[in-house]
């Protein structure tokens, strides 16, 4: 299905399937017109929990000074200025104005699941293209790292539509590189360290980083080691990727499920097996609340059933 260009179905399109298509992930720029993804402080406003800043990186040039306004960082306060006007100002630098993106957007084999409209890896690409192109509109320059089961891919932050359609290029490739009977070489959690390790290198401090994960693995301590050490000098935004299926099981009844080697039959009437699996989900949604929440890392979550645009708008609208 491709997308159209009217405002309504913008906000309630969902994208479907198994599979990404260029065509829509090139489309979303019209979406993304309505998206002020620098507008995190309103994004960690609307988060519950204790912890709702971190470091806001900046670039090394001074650019101006002007008044202070509520929401800036009082560490760049200009004493100097203030005291001789009497009232607060704040220094600009150039990198508030024209920032580096990171948009990291997980296509591993757990990705490659879904039981409304799209598959988990298919959401991903589109919230990162999302993201991608609105920060291009706003002046940001825009890179990323996509990751799958073999092996990751870069692009440095740069401001062009070049440089985002080549990030775009690079979740298609591998996003069709899933398939239902791929073999994984290493674990998916030595996968997420390995990116984990790849994103510390080319993360400058100052950077604005995007996670689209399901963060399956993210309990690996060198995992929450580097996530910890990148949360120190980036702005980290996380957005947790999931299933309706995962949260609850089907209605009761005897289903066959597949990992595309094994078969098996369950009994999803078993009340004690409902009770497990929902409990189950939800113990990890609290774990990774908790631990983004130490890191002052706002935690999205958007599920395959839902509209991304529309989830999207609810953190990053434009103000009124």
């Amino acid at each position: 299905m491709a997308v159209t260009s009217t405002k309504h179905n913008l906000l309630e399109w969902r994208p479907e399937g198994a599979y990404i298509e260029l065509d829509n992930l090139i489309a979303s720029r019209f979406a993304a017109k309505d998206l002020k993804i620098n507008q995190r402080r309103k994004a960690l406003n609307l988060l519950a929990g204790p912890n709702k800043s971190n470091f806001r990186g900046r670039g090394i040039d001074f650019e101006e000074v002007r008044a202070y306004q509520a929401g800036d960082d009082i560490r760049s306060i200009d004493w100097r200025v203030t005291a001789r006007s009497g009232r607060p100002y704040t220094k600009l630098f150039s990198e508030e104005r024209e920032r580096p993106l990171l948009v990291v957007t997980d296509q591993r084999q757990g990705m490659f699941f879904g039981s409304r409209y799209c598959f988990k890896s298919v959401l991903a690409c589109y919230i990162s293209s999302l993201i991608a192109w609105s920060a291009l509109q706003q002046g940001d320059r825009v890179g990323g790292l996509v990751f799958g089961n073999e092996e990751q891919h870069e692009i440095r932050p740069r401001r062009s539509r070049q440089s985002t359609l080549a990030l775009m290029h690079l979740m298609l490739e591998q996003n069709h590189q899933l398939k239902r009977d791929t073999g994984i070489g290493i674990s998916q959690q030595q996968r997420l360290e390995n990116s984990m390790t790849e994103l510390r290198r080319i993360a400058r401090p100052g950077t604005a980083i995007f996670l689209v994960s399901d963060f399956n693995g993210f309990e690996n301590e060198s995992v929450q080691k580097h996530l910890h050490q990148l949360s120190r000098h980036c702005e980290i935004t996380a957005i947790s990727i999931y299933d309706p299926m995962e949260k609850t099981l089907p209605p009761p009844g005897q289903y066959t499920v597949t990992d595309g080697q094994q078969r098996n039959q369950i009994n999803t009437a078993d009340r004690r097996l409902r009770h497990l699996y929902s409990s189950h989900f939800e113990q990890r949604e609290q774990q990774l609340k908790q631990f983004f929440g130490r890191l002052g890392i706002p935690l999205l979550e958007i599920g395959t059933q839902q509209a991304p645009l529309e989830q999207l708008l609810n953190y990053y609208g434009a103000r009124r």
